[in-house]
């Protein structure tokens, strides 16, 4: 990835080898329709299947927004074609559990339970299931969800350490991922009367 494409997207995980190439077409497409990416992954399971994760900025992602951004990404996949065999296109929303791929995920879902793993050893472990107590612009400081006879109870983690990380289906967080859901509906729907109002009012002169 250049540093240009790099300065576009402000994943702080991203994906490698044909996942990074195929992240590289789709994400400008995205960014133009005011979706952002949140992962691409590219899977043998069922035949071979490319699945777009995005969202809208404010979170949201509707089935009439998967459609729409499917029809956008299309053509340019088929322009640059990326992948020499037959696929299935998958374009989905993240999902309640979803994957936390930016700074701002980490800072939104902090008092949420996840799941992660490490480049390097941290405590002498790669993997880590636990609260996200604290987020700042380096990376989080974690509440170990059981910590082993001996660790501390809280550790510290870098973002450029992590690789993967997700949010773990938990009750409250089905109760806060709802709540988001429809404040932001709420605020888009506010939004789109505005504009139509205002449109309105425009066409009456």
């Amino acid at each position: 990835m250049s540093s240009s494409q790099a300065d576009s997207d402000d994943r702080i995980i991203r994906e490698s080898g044909i996942d990074a190439r195929i992240a590289i077409i789709v994400e400008p497409v995205l960014r133009g329709m005011r979706f952002r990416l949140v992962r691409v992954r590219l899977s043998g399971q069922h035949g071979l299947t490319l699945q777009i994760m995005a969202e809208r900025e404010d979170g949201t992602m509707t089935v009439e927004d998967c459609e729409e951004v499917s029809r956008a990404i299309s053509p340019a996949l088929d322009v640059d074609d990326p992948i020499e065999k037959a696929y299935h296109l998958e374009v989905s929303s993240p999902g309640i559990d979803r994957p936390l791929v930016r700074t701002s995920d980490f800072v939104t879902w902090t008092g949420h339970l996840v799941k992660l793993e490490t480049s390097v050893l941290i405590t002498d472990r790669k993997r880590f299931k636990g609260k996200i107590a604290e987020a700042d612009a380096d990376g989080i400081l974690l509440e170990r969800d059981k910590a082993a006879y001996g660790e501390e109870p809280t550790v510290r983690i870098p973002f450029d350490a992590i690789v993967e990380a997700h949010l773990v289906l938990t009750d409250d967080l089905i109760r806060e991922a709802l709540s988001r859901d429809n404040r932001a509906r709420k605020e888009a729907k506010k939004h789109r009367g505005d504009v139509d109002a205002a449109e309105e009012t425009e066409a009456e002169k």
